[in-house]
């Protein structure tokens, strides 16, 4: 019997390729060794994407580069051929931001001095390594500096009215007076960009990047004000450098995300923004491996309504349900109900909360409970798989 393990990671917990290996081991175990398992980590665009990538077949690599407060950070990439998938995270993360690693919040300071310039800086290294085709997973990002940073990464010059160069971070922005794309890299031009991301949210306003996300990096409801206003002279700038397309770049769904790093890879990159999980389902290539299969298990740490909005599991459940192979899903804790679940394509949903109540020990002893999981799925399949020639009309898990 053909199984094929798709899931996103347990956040907090596990990875993707964690989920992966736990839960082959208690379905083998339940199955005594006789499943013919496959594993294919995903994700939706955002933290996971890299690990989904070198699931796929890319090799992974590493450049030192900026991190979001300037420190050195050693951020890993993948490549296969002309290819590249960079995970924003790995260089510009919030996780990388001092405060956060000491354990504590983001402070306003931090939110408004946090670059994305090692992601520029890690395109550039995608660059030296021949690729020309770069997937842009953008998610769990430090900054509100619109991409700025990343646009110097990759040469461009920030200038204030004095021709000085601008400091790192979205206040900056205020004090800007033109851009300099002398030294901007010519490989771009060769280039295609795709910016996987589920975000809508457009550059500037109410639902802007500095309003809707500053918060959650430290940024005071005054210095929301404060990057709102910079983000706007940012693209007054950039428009009389590259044109009105700098304008409609800002209002275009998208713009908004990892702090603006959207607007920047839209209006200079001319990325093409796609929904993370139909980026990451096209390059681990999930509709081919999924021929023969007689069973999908998906899931991610939390499914719930959000998850029905497109995120990982629902990628994975229609790409499952366009060949007809069913599909289950494991998460550490679920709010779907029964009707919510089949209507989602799930034939069951197994967590972990069922096995251990107390959501603190689940995220703790994730790995453990997952094979648990695993081998009850596996009793599940046996007893509702009578013969040894069952076909997937069979599995009613």
């Amino acid at each position: 019997m053909r199984v094929v393990i798709a899931p996103d990671k347990f956040k907090g917990s596990l990875s993707a390729p964690e989920v992966c290996s736990h839960l082959e081991k208690g379905l083998q175990r339940g199955a005594g060794g006789n499943l013919d398992v496959v594993r294919i980590p995903v994700a939706d665009g955002g933290e996971g994407t890299l690990d989904a990538a070198v699931g796929s077949g890319f090799t992974r690599r590493t450049a030192t580069v900026s991190g979001p407060i300037g420190q050195p950070v050693e951020a890993d990439f993948a490549v296969r051929g002309h290819e590249a998938v960079i995970e924003m995270a790995a260089a510009s993360g919030l996780a990388l931001v001092p405060s956060v690693q000491k354990g504590g919040r983001p402070t306003p300071a931090e939110a408004t001095t946090a670059s994305s310039l090692g992601t520029g800086q890690l395109i550039r290294a995608a660059l030296d390594a021949g690729c020309r085709r770069i997937v842009l997973g953008v998610g769990g990002s430090a900054n509100t500096d619109g991409g700025a940073g990343l646009l110097q990464g990759l040469g461009a010059r920030f200038l204030d009215n004095r021709n000085n160069e601008l400091p790192p971070g979205g206040a900056a922005l205020a004090n800007l007076h033109s851009i300099d794309f002398t030294d901007f890299e010519p490989r771009l031009v060769d280039t295609r960009f795709v910016l996987a991301s589920d975000v809508d949210n457009p550059l500037l306003g109410a639902q802007g990047a500095a309003a809707v996300f500053g918060p959650q990096k430290g940024a005071t409801p005054q210095d929301v004000g404060m990057l709102d206003a910079a983000l706007a002279r940012f693209v007054e700038v950039l428009a009389r450098e590259i044109g009105f397309r700098a304008v409609k770049a800002a209002e275009a769904p998208g713009a908004g995300a990892a702090g603006g790093v959207g607007y920047a890879a839209i209006a200079a990159l001319a990325a093409t923004r796609r929904p993370g999980i139909d980026v990451v389902l096209e390059f681990t290539g999930l509709a081919d491996r999924l021929s023969g299969a007689d069973l999908v298990i998906t899931g991610e740490g939390s499914l719930d309504e959000q998850s029905l909005l497109g995120k990982t599991p629902m990628g994975v459940a229609r790409a499952a349900a366009a060949q007809g192979v069913p599909v289950i899903a494991v998460c550490g804790r679920t709010t779907l109900d029964q009707g919510q679940a089949a209507a989602a394509g799930f034939e069951d949903v197994y967590a972990l909360t069922a096995l251990e109540t107390d959501v603190n020990r689940c995220i703790a002893e994730a790995g453990p409970l997952l094979e648990q999981l695993g081998t009850q799925i596996s009793a599940g399949l046996a007893a509702n798989r009578p013969a040894a020639a069952s076909t997937k009309e069979d599995l009613r898990v």
